[in-house]
């Protein structure tokens, strides 16, 4: 009998130390796909500016214009940050700073960009750690980045002076950004922020890529995968929220979102909007998927835009 007990034992402890081990391969290998930078498959390579793009003209004055490089060193790991500068065409102290999306780097805002320096702003244009030219071998999705943008945003203000006045704006991760800095002490100067399509949180987003993408459940693999990340990036996924960050933003926020979004969920943007804290509009695109807002309706984007930059800067 306590021969059995113990052939029991040893097989229930096999079967733990066999499902432990699959269960942190597993994370590696979505930790992999998930957090380090590199080329993704279910992303769109596609850098060539088509002519009948409805943002052509944007996307190709962003690709050919002069830029300014300027540079940083990351809040938390002293990584070197580099970012692009375009001055408006006529002098102005209103600057708007872009964040990027998740595998993507300052390159791919070319037509924010153009469309805000078409507006008459300043414009500046980050890498994130591990995006572009700048150095770092993770993906922030927003949470360390939010502190680097404060010291971007610090730049502008010591380079172009105290009378500055400062917008963050961002896309998909580069809109979770946006909203996760407005939960910090931000200077005087920001005016107000503008997010498209950002995620809840970091949880949430890769536990809903979890299902859509490979029909896993978030449990165990989720939180195993954040583990991961908490030992090599230094922040794990629940931390990473753009929600709890908006609960302590007193600034204007003006969030948009497509109806047809199924990468980032547009049933992500209302508890968004309803926990924000500042004044706040929503802007909702019919018919637009991921990050499709600006390019399935640019007047109308460039309309709301405008309008609220034109209310909160002074």
């Amino acid at each position: 009998m306590k021969k059995r007990t113990k052939i029991i034992w040893i097989t229930v402890i096999a079967l733990v130390i066999v499902l432990t081990g699959g269960i942190f391969v597993a994370g590696m290998y979505f930790y992999h796909m998930a957090v380090v930078p590199g080329h993704k498959d279910f992303l769109s390579n596609q850098t060539k500016i088509s002519k009948q793009d409805p943002l052509y003209h944007q996307k190709k004055w962003y690709q050919d214009v002069k830029k300014q490089q300027w540079h940083e060193v990351s809040a938390t790991d002293h990584l070197k940050l580099n970012a692009n500068y375009v001055a408006a065409d006529k002098a102005t102290n209103k600057t708007i700073v872009i964040a990027h999306g998740f595998g993507a780097d300052g390159s791919r805002m070319g037509a924010y960009a153009g469309m805000f320096h078409d507006m008459g702003y300043n414009i500046l244009v980050p890498d994130d750690r591990g995006a572009g030219s700048s150095e770092g071998n993770y993906i922030g999705y927003g949470w360390p980045d939010r502190l680097d943008y404060v010291k971007w945003i610090n730049q502008v203000i010591k380079r172009n002076g105290q009378n500055s006045e400062i917008v963050m704006f961002g896309v998909s991760m580069g809109g979770a950004t946006t909203m996760m800095v407005s939960g910090e002490k931000t200077p005087s100067q920001v005016k107000a922020f503008i997010e498209d399509c950002g995620y809840t949180s970091v949880y949430d987003e890769i536990s809903y890529q979890a299902k859509q993408m490979y029909n896993l459940p978030a449990w165990p693999l989720v939180p195993t995968v954040s583990a991961i990340t908490k030992v090599r990036a230094g922040y794990g996924f629940k931390e990473a929220s753009a929600l709890k960050q908006v609960k302590k933003n007193q600034k204007p926020m003006l969030f948009i979102h497509g109806d047809k979004d199924d990468f980032v969920p547009t049933r992500m943007v209302y508890p968004l909007y309803k926990a924000d804290k500042g004044p706040k509009e929503l802007a909702i695109f019919k018919g637009a998927g991921h990050a499709k807002s600006y390019a399935s309706d640019p007047s109308r984007y460039e309309s709301v835009t405008h309008k609220f930059l034109e209310k909160y800067f002074n």
